[in-house]
């Protein structure tokens, strides 16, 4: 039951989280870090996704 929800809520989560952290560390603290902060949280949402994906039997 409980990782039907995550399922479910693994790809809205990460289409709002990055869309939001994203800039705001690129204002904050540079570019360098925005990037990085952009590459690790499409890795890990990437991953994410892969290890929640319902594939049919």
């Amino acid at each position: 039951m409980i990782l039907r929800y995550l399922v479910a809520i693994t790809p809205l989560a990460g289409a709002i989280a990055f869309p939001l952290i994203v800039p705001i560390t690129m204002v904050r603290l540079g570019l360098g870090p925005g990037l990085m902060c952009a590459l690790s949280l499409s890795t890990l949402w990437f991953v994410a996704m892969l290890r929640t994906s319902e594939m049919p039997h």
